[in-house]
């Protein structure tokens, strides 16, 4: 059994860390490190692993936002993996969901992330699965990568909207149809 936990150690954030290069062949210069886990976790932010026993499968980072006008503050969900031979096992939704909780008990209606339009599985994942929302598109988010999975392509990313309470989210996560245009 799987078990979703919040990371809070420096030996978690190593962790995790590592996983970046395992899931996605990053070099060193595209690796999140241990210190923005570690101030993510500080500053409203935070950090999930996913663990099969003792070990890491997957993890996701969230670092705090403000949004203008009006200074609303949200969540930027900054990335997610999971190990390949953990994929299609539910885990990233269940990683999603924690931080959900946590920014629920925060006080936060909002978390956003950017998404590859070309990965139809994310795109179907983040969508159908979670009920997020996509209004904004950016031209070359990250500029070139060292993933093997972008292969030199633009970094072109859609904008997901996850309104944490909205009808459309409660809908989708009861398994409920969705009505209406209305995030």
């Amino acid at each position: 059994m799987i078990e979703i936990r919040q990371l809070k150690e420096n030996p978690e954030f190593a962790e995790a860390v590592k996983l970046q290069r395992a899931i996605w062949g990053f070099d060193e210069i595209d690796l999140l490190p241990v210190r923005l886990f570690v101030t993510a976790s500080k500053i409203g932010g935070h950090s999930f692993g996913a663990y099969d026993g003792d070990r890491m499968v997957g993890f996701c980072i969230a670092i705090p936002g403000i949004k203008q006008p009006g200074a609303k503050s949200y969540l930027h969900s900054h990335m997610l993996g999971v190990m390949k031979e953990y994929r299609d096992l539910g885990l990233g939704r269940k990683m999603k969901l924690a931080q959900r909780d946590d920014a629920i008990r925060q006080g936060i209606d909002l978390i956003e992330w950017t998404f590859d339009p070309l990965e139809i599985k994310n795109a179907y994942f983040n969508i159908e699965r979670l009920g997020a929302i996509v209004r904004r598109f950016v031209l070359n988010q990250y500029g070139t990568t060292s993933s093997p999975l972008n292969a030199g392509l633009p970094t072109d990313r859609c904008t997901a909207e996850w309104w944490l309470q909205s009808d459309r989210v409660n809908a989708v996560l009861e398994g409920r149809p969705v009505i209406g245009r209305r995030p």
